[in-house]
């Protein structure tokens, strides 16, 4: 019952996201928006492989109810689900009225290089982390304790490294200089909910400030 819910929901999101570009593109002869699709699709299927092999209990976490959740992350995820909408309409109608002419096709298949590498980060970082869910909330109903091993040996938020290297590859995927500035947005607030999230983890998971000691770094390894 939980994995078909789990399905049904990462459907519906690939559904909207479709909806959107060829929507707002006027057409659905668009490969830059396939390729987004088809990379996006691999990041859900393995994300769902790398749960049910290593962390089966965290598909419940993550569909069920989220008591404990903070409401500055309920309305920081709220803003960055619109905020990815919106890149999406935009680079549509970027499509649609020539705004894309031009656009380096190098870099387009350099930003598809960085939307997988970024969506690898994250199904690395899910499979190294029992407690990965999509809220920041202290999982003391499952005995959360600190995820040391995989990429977080070496960041403390190594999925948000991920999340934010999506942001701003997508849009260059897209070949939408306009949606680019709404995707830096989105890493932005990506970047503050680190900030927070890591506030919260210090102060109330055990064992999270020593482990913060010898891994300095929130985002990127010898710089933050």
């Amino acid at each position: 019952m939980i994995p078909a819910r789990f399905a049904i929901r990462e459907t519906m999101g690939l559904v909207v996201m479709g909806a959107a570009l060829f929507w707002s593109a006027g057409e659905i002869g668009w490969p830059a928006a396939w390729a987004l699709i088809a990379v996006t699709a691999g990041w859900v299927v393995s994300t769902a492989i790398v749960i049910l092999r290593y962390n089966p209990e965290l598909l419940a976490e993550r569909l069920g109810p989220r008591k404990g959740a903070k409401r500055w992350d309920t309305t920081i995820i709220g803003v960055y689900g619109l905020l990815q909408l919106a890149a999406l309409i935009v680079a549509g109608l970027d499509r649609r009225y020539g705004g894309t002419a031009g656009f380096p096709e190098a870099l387009q298949a350099i930003a598809l290089a960085v939307c997988v590498l970024g969506y690898a980060l994250t199904v690395w970082a899910t499979a190294s982390n029992a407690y990965f869910s999509q809220i920041v909330r202290i999982q003391t109903d499952r005995g959360h304790q600190v995820a040391t091993g995989g990429p977080y040996q070496y960041v403390r938020h190594p999925a948000y490294t991920g999340t934010i290297l999506t942001c701003l590859a997508v849009p260059l995927l897209l070949a939408s200089w306009r949606a680019l500035a709404i995707g830096a947005a989105g890493a932005l607030l990506i970047v503050l909910r680190t900030i927070l999230e890591d506030r919260t983890l210090m102060a109330e998971l055990a064992g999270y400030p020593e482990y913060a000691r010898q891994v300095c770094r929130r985002l990127i390894p010898g710089l933050w």
